[in-house]
């Protein structure tokens, strides 16, 4: 992981890896993020600067690939998976993360997005399905219980 993360600083840089950030640009370079429709948020997620710029120290590297590794418990994933997923870090999905959730997932493009219908109905589908307490919002363990039925989430999920 070291070795990985001082390659991403320049040349000059890597004699202080354990003191660098990585820029989020360069972080978007690896091939686990690359294709990922959820990079920016999980560079957001793990980051840990206080210029909100998402540059990662080698700590947040670590976690960050601690997360992606497939010795990650389910419920590691699950909880980084839900931080991802609240765009406004308010700690609950709300309609609002749902639509931009559902729109990662589907593509940006006309041509994929869904029509407002369409849309109301699938976050009215997930919301009856997960919204245990029926707030209109999923919380943190709501959204573990339908992971947990979820045999292939692990295997699938945006943390792989």
């Amino acid at each position: 992981a070291y070795k990985r993360f001082s390659e991403l600083l320049p040349k000059e840089e890597r004699e202080n890896a354990c003191s660098a950030r990585v820029p989020k640009s360069q972080i978007l370079t690896l091939p686990e993020l690359r294709a990922n429709p959820f990079q920016h948020r999980i560079c957001r997620v793990f980051s840990t600067s206080d210029d909100g710029d998402d540059s990662m120290s080698f700590e947040d590297f670590l976690d960050m690939l601690s997360v992606f590794s497939d010795s990650a418990t389910s419920d590691v994933k699950s909880h980084y998976a839900f931080r991802i997923f609240d765009f406004d870090d308010d700690g609950t999905l709300d309609r609002k993360d749902l639509e931009k959730l559902v729109n990662c997932l589907t593509g940006q493009g006309e041509d994929s997005r869904l029509s407002n219908a369409e849309m109301e109905q699938l976050i009215q589908n997930i919301l009856e399905e997960s919204d245990i307490d029926r707030d209109g919002t999923i919380n943190l363990s709501e959204f573990q219980h339908i992971v947990s039925r979820s045999p292939d989430f692990a295997r699938y999920s945006v943390l792989q």
